[in-house]
């Protein structure tokens, strides 16, 4: 899928004042994302992948929380606007109406002393000019649109009426409800059983496709993504350790993380191998990465690995869309040439070719290096 782009991240970092020390969450993250695309974020817990995606449009806690560098440029048809510069007051103008969200537990994130119905009207009313009785048909229309059966007797209904599955279903409907730019999707699938998942996965690709609203989906089952995204970013420890187009990253997984992750899915057809176990703890977030995040449990560790942080490198092979170059990595305009059409990857042994990487070897971006460029 060929779009324009709508959301265009350079360089954020984020960091926790805590007792025991600052937390370095997130560091130098990038990305881009297409409109009418869906990229998906995979990583284990404390991997930054909520944080990253939360702070765009500010909500964690601050303090302790603090964005400490880094932009994010919201591309619409009225013109570009960093998201990290505007005020809570305009930013909560774009929640809920340009940028739409769906929580991993909808039993916390929805008012158990409103409707549903209610709650969906609500979130119509505060973002467009309908008057009340006009939103609550929005909101029907909404619970229709979303399957939930007998839905203008089920407007009335309190979030404990409804299975898990259903209530994720609302939160989606309160999510689409205003036709938002972006849905920034949060393990929305974790707390529901299998075929629930399915469904629920199903039912927000297929309205986003409807509706051509470009989709962060932030999961921890590279399963799940790999029917839904159309690219995929790998964090790990804070950082971005593997970013390409879904197939290739899957096909050819040029980072150990990556490698891992997909060597510990089950695969039907080889019921007797023995899963990928990664070894290890994540690394502590504490101080500045000043080496690679994975270096301690990686099975191609050398010295160069333990002094030094990898920057990100083009690995993309035979029939990639382009090539990404630090003088062009910040194009945002989509095109063939930019940062969303590449495979990077963050390691500094190359896997393809069994080899450790020269120390002059050509990089396509350095760890916050797109930030500087921009302000250049």
């Amino acid at each position: 899928m060929h779009g324009e782009t709508v959301l265009r991240v350079r360089d954020l970092s984020v960091q926790f004042d805590s007792i025991d020390g600052t937390v370095h969450a997130v560091n130098n993250v990038s990305f881009d994302l297409k409109r009418g695309e869906t990229l998906g974020i995979v990583g284990e817990s404390g991997s930054g992948k909520s944080v990253s995606m939360m702070s765009l449009v500010r909500l964690i806690a601050e303090p302790p929380g603090k964005i400490t560098s880094g932009s994010a440029m919201f591309i619409t048809s009225d013109g570009e606007v960093d998201l990290l510069s505007l005020s809570r007051r305009q930013l909560s103008r774009l929640r809920g109406d340009r940028i739409g969200f769906i929580f991993q537990d909808p039993m916390s994130s929805l008012n158990p002393l409103m409707s549903v119905g209610a709650q969906i009207a609500e979130s119509v009313r505060k973002h467009t000019q309908l008057q009340r009785a006009a939103a609550k048909t929005r909101a029907i229309e909404l619970l229709e649109h979303v399957g939930i059966p007998g839905a203008k007797q089920r407007y009335d209904n309190y979030p404990h009426q409804f299975s898990g599955g259903m209530r994720q279903r609302v939160m989606i409907a309160i999510a689409i409800s205003c036709n938002p730019d972006i849905l920034i999707a949060d393990e929305p699938t974790t707390a529901l059983d299998v075929t629930v998942q399915a469904q629920i996965a199903d039912l927000t690709n297929r309205l986003c496709k409807e509706l051509s609203i470009s989709v962060i989906w932030i999961s921890h089952d590279l399963g799940v993504v790999a029917g839904l995204a159309d690219q995929l970013m790998v964090m790990y420890g804070g950082t971005v350790v593997e970013y390409g187009e879904v197939e290739q990253v899957y096909a050819h997984p040029r980072h150990p993380y990556t490698i891992g992750l997909l060597g510990a899915l089950p695969k039907l057809s080889k019921t007797e191998e023995r899963l990928v176990n990664i070894a290890g703890a994540p690394p502590s977030l504490f101080s500045p990465p000043t080496q690679c995040p994975f270096a301690d449990r990686c099975p191609w560790v050398f010295e160069r690995c333990e002094s030094e942080r990898p920057a990100l490198y083009d690995v993309g092979g035979e029939g990639r869309a382009g090539v990404v170059r630090s003088d062009d990595a910040t194009d945002g305009r989509g095109s063939s040439d930019g940062w969303v059409d590449s495979h990077l990857t963050a390691c500094f042994y190359d896997l393809e070719r069994n080899r450790r990487r020269d120390a002059d070897e050509p990089v396509a971006v350095r760890p916050g290096a797109l930030a500087h460029e921009e302000q250049g």
